[in-house]
C-alpha cells in the first residue's frame, strides 16, 4: 500500500483535527513566550525572577543554596527525559503489536480500520514524546552550563567581571527553563494526541482541553497572581 493509498484511509475530519492540534501547539507556545507587556505569562514572570536570582547570588556567601537549586532543576529534567524515553518505548511496543491493537480499538471505538491506521495515529504520540525528550535533554545540558558559569563567577562581588558573568548565567538559566517548558507542553499534547484513537472529534476535544489547561496555568492561575504581587514590579527587566 502506497502512502497516497494510506492517506485515503483518513477522513477530512481527521486532517482538520490534526491541523488544529498542531496549530494550537505552536500558537500557544509562541504566545506564552511572547506575551503582551500588560499580561505576562508565568514563564515570562519566572524568567525575570531567574535573572534576579543570579544577581542576588553575587552577594551570597557561601553559594551552596544556589548550587543545590541548580542540581534540583537538573534532576527534574533528567526525570522527565527518562520518563519520555520509557513512554516512547511503550508506544513503539504497542505499534509492534498492531494487529492486537486493531482488534482492541475496534471493540472500543466500533470502527473497523486496518492496523496501519492505528500505527499512524500512535506515531503522532511518538512525535510529541520525542520532541519532549529532546527538549528535556537540552534543558539538562543548559542547566549544566549554567552551573559551570555560576562556579566561574568571582567570589568578590566587587570584581568587575562578576556582574557580566552572573548575567550570562541568568540568561542560560532562562533558556534552560524555556526548553524545559517546551518539553512539558509537548508531553501535554502527546496525551491529547492519544485521543485520536477515538476519532477526529475526540482529538479536537483533546486539543481544546489541553489549550484551556495550559492557558489557564500561564495566564489565569492563582500562582500567577502571587507572582504578580508588589515584589514583581521591583524586579529589573532587561
Amino acid at each position: 500500500m502506497t502512502w497516497t493509498e494510506r492517506l485515503t484511509l483518513f477522513s477530512p475530519a481527521d486532517f482538520a483535527a490534526l491541523a488544529t492540534l498542531f496549530c494550537v501547539w505552536l500558537v500557544v507556545g509562541w504566545r506564552i513566550e511572547h506575551p503582551s507587556a500588560k499580561h505576562p505569562s508565568v514563564s515570562t514572570i519566572m524568567a525575570n525572577y531567574r535573572r534576579e536570582w543570579m544577581r542576588q547570588m553575587l552577594d551570597r556567601d557561601p553559594r551552596i543554596f544556589d548550587a543545590q537549586t541548580i542540581a534540583t532543576l537538573r534532576q527534574g529534567t533528567s526525570f522527565f527525559a527518562s520518563t519520555s524515553m520509557i513512554a516512547i518505548g511503550g508506544v513503539l511496543a504497542v505499534i509492534g503489536n498492531a494487529n492486537n491493537l486493531a482488534s482492541v480499538a475496534q471493540d472500543l471505538t466500533l470502527m473497523a480500520h486496518p492496523p496501519i491506521v492505528w500505527e499512524i495515529k500512535l506515531l503522532l504520540v511518538v512525535f510529541f514524546l520525542t520532541n519532549a525528550f529532546l527538549k528535556f535533554v537540552w534543558s539538562n545540558r543548559l542547566f549544566g552550563y549554567c552551573s559551570v558559569l555560576m562556579g566561574a563567577v568571582p567570589n568578590d562581588p566587587n570584581d568587575p567581571r562578576a556582574p557580566a558573568m552572573a548575567h550570562k548565567a541568568g540568561e542560560l538559566n532562562v533558556t534552560a527553563a524555556r526548553s524545559f517548558n517546551r518539553g512539558l507542553r509537548a508531553v501535554y499534547f502527546a496525551l491529547a494526541s492519544v485521543c485520536w484513537l477515538g476519532g477526529p472529534f475526540l482529538l479536537l476535544t483533546g486539543a481544546i482541553m489541553t489549550l484551556i489547561v495550559i492557558w489557564r496555568r500561564e495566564f489565569a492561575s492563582q500562582s500567577r497572581g502571587i507572582l504578580l504581587e508588589k515584589e514583581y514590579s521591583g524586579l529589573h527587566t532587561p
